[in-house]
């Protein structure tokens, strides 16, 4: 795809027309959010508002129609990349990510228009199974609806934060490659989150528990994730080992729990251990 980059980087109009072609299209939304990335990217927010009001538009018209992904995609995008270009650290820009996607599932964003009640009682009417279960969890006291509003803003928000992740690297991708050859391999490969930014996420998770706020927990372990899909990636690397383990990695990751845990767990050891740097002396 990188001529198609080199060929949107040669004006505004051809990003504009990019953008908007891309979230016009259903299912290629991510493109118009990438797109808006590698702007800002590369000529900062200023210069890349027309690009993204180019994506944002055919977006909130899909905002109109019940779909709150693609606009709320461009605009966290956005945000991580204007992060990703003034601090220059891949760690900030996730966690800035993450408490953006947070705020939206704590606003609401995400729930269907009229609310969770409708949709309950479609289900209820549909299959009497999942109506006999949520009676029982109502009769043993659990608010279904909220429960509901959980669920539905929860994966819905955690589909946008990594959407909008994946656009974020593709957009980096292809500004390495058309400025920086390896660059984003490099940058990437040495991702990992310091102590301090733990600690930050670890007060978010407490405050919104405390503050009965759970939309601003529900995402703040995706970036320990994804620094810990960055050791993977840097592992095989220092290693020089097959790419074929990196498939095996993303099967597993992908169709196993437990794989999430331990990427999560070793990435959570390696913001005190560092790995990587050993791994490096070590060769």
């Amino acid at each position: 795809m990188l001529p198609v980059a080199r060929w949107l980087m040669q004006g505004l109009p051809q990003a504009m027309i990019g953008a908007a072609v891309g979230t016009l299209v259903p299912w290629l939304f991510w493109l118009g959010a990438a797109i808006a990335a590698l702007v800002t990217l590369r000529r900062g927010l200023s210069s890349a508002l027309p690009v993204i009001v180019a994506a944002a538009l055919p977006a909130g018209w899909w905002w109109s129609q019940g779909d709150v992904i693609p606009l709320s995609s461009v605009l966290l995008v956005t945000l991580m990349a204007v992060v990703l270009r003034s601090r220059m650290r891949w760690s900030e820009a996730l966690i800035v990510g993450a408490l953006g996607g947070a705020l939206m599932i704590q606003s609401g964003i995400f729930l269907p228009p009229g609310g969770v009640e409708p949709l309950l009682e479609q289900l209820r009417q549909g299959a009497p199974e999942i109506s006999a279960m949520l009676d029982d969890m109502a009769n043993q006291g659990v608010d279904t609806s909220r429960l509901a509003h959980l669920l539905i803003g929860g994966v819905t928000g955690l589909v946008v934060l990594l959407v909008s992740v994946g656009c974020l690297a593709l957009a980096r991708a292809w500004q390495a490659g058309l400025y920086n050859p390896g660059g984003f391999r490099e940058e990437f490969h040495a991702l990992r989150l310091a102590p301090r930014e733990l600690l930050v996420l670890l007060v978010v998770g407490v405050v919104g528990v405390v503050l009965n706020l759970p939309g601003l927990g529900m995402l703040v372990w995706v970036p320990l994730l994804v620094a810990g899909i960055a050791l993977v990636h840097g592992f095989i690397g220092l290693k020089g080992m097959h790419g074929l383990w990196l498939g095996i990695f993303y099967v597993l990751l992908i169709f196993t729990w437990p794989m999430i845990l331990i990427v999560l767990l070793v990435a959570l050891l390696d913001s005190f251990a560092n790995f990587r740097a050993r791994l490096g002396r070590g060769n």
